[in-house]
């Protein structure tokens, strides 16, 4: 697959449906017949689908995913909910007015949480230097829960994911918050907007009211936590199946 960036469209608020997805799991997820027809049916329809990217991976991964040949979106809420960003000519930019809150709460905390949570059992340091975030990788036989109590003790959250993550945020930032925050700020009509998603760091997006998915191969927390929830549908296909399934299913898109 060779996609490369496309010609801008209609203002997201024009467009009649928008996507704004996980990476890992969901739009990178399932076979890869259902990622070609979904990267495929989102390319054809630039004019009336609109692209988000809501994960926890940071601009430098985005770029370098999209360079490889995934459709580029237009706006990427990256890094656990702690980036909010515009993708202009390539370059994933920061949306300074909508990040201010976040930079404020966090408040210059990466050193003090490092030092803090160093030796801490059960979790290794990501070798990435985030702006709003400290993240490691976590060892569930090893982890001592006490993290948790520390982290809140500095003030902040601890989000853990997949079970192998562990991610230390500004207090009341993540992925559903800010996925709002950006709606909001698009003027997006947010019946049209589905959000998906796979693992506990999707929980608050996915909570958040917007039309949502849990797509087929979920994390059972995250499936255990949303099955109540009206707005939620659960796929049985997996990653961009499941996509395409609650797009069909909650009639948001002619699909393909």
């Amino acid at each position: 697959m060779t996609l490369t960036l496309t010609t801008p469209g209609p203002v997201l608020a024009a467009r009649d449906f928008v996507l704004a997805t996980d990476l890992d799991g969901t739009f990178l997820g399932g076979a890869m017949a259902d990622r070609r027809r979904l990267y495929d049916w989102i390319e054809a329809n630039r004019a009336t689908i609109g692209l988000i990217f809501v994960t926890g991976r940071d601009p430098a991964f985005i770029t370098q995913l999209c360079e490889s040949g995934v459709p580029w979106p237009e706006y990427v809420v990256g890094d656990v909910g702690t980036t909010i960003a515009a993708v202009e000519d390539g370059r994933i930019a920061p949306i300074a007015p909508l990040e201010a809150e976040i930079a404020a709460l966090w408040d210059d905390a990466g050193a003090r949480v490092r030092a803090t949570l160093d030796g801490a059992p059960g979790l290794t340091l990501q070798p990435t230097e985030f702006r709003y975030r400290v993240s490691y990788d976590l060892d569930p036989a090893a982890f001592d829960p006490a993290a948790r109590t520390t982290v809140a003790a500095l003030g902040h959250d601890a989000l853990i994911s997949d079970n192998r993550f562990f991610d230390v945020l500004p207090k009341g930032v993540s992925k559903g918050p800010s996925i709002r925050r950006l709606v909001a700020h698009l003027g997006l009509d947010e019946a049209r907007v589905l959000v998906a998603g796979d693992t506990l760091n999707d929980l608050s997006m996915l909570q958040a009211g917007l039309p949502a998915v849990a797509v087929g191969g979920a994390e059972p927390a995250l499936i255990d936590a949303v099955r109540h929830l009206p707005h939620v549908h659960l796929a049985e296909a997996h990653g961009a199946g499941g996509i395409l399934e609650a797009v069909e299913t909650l009639a948001l898109h002619p699909t393909p």
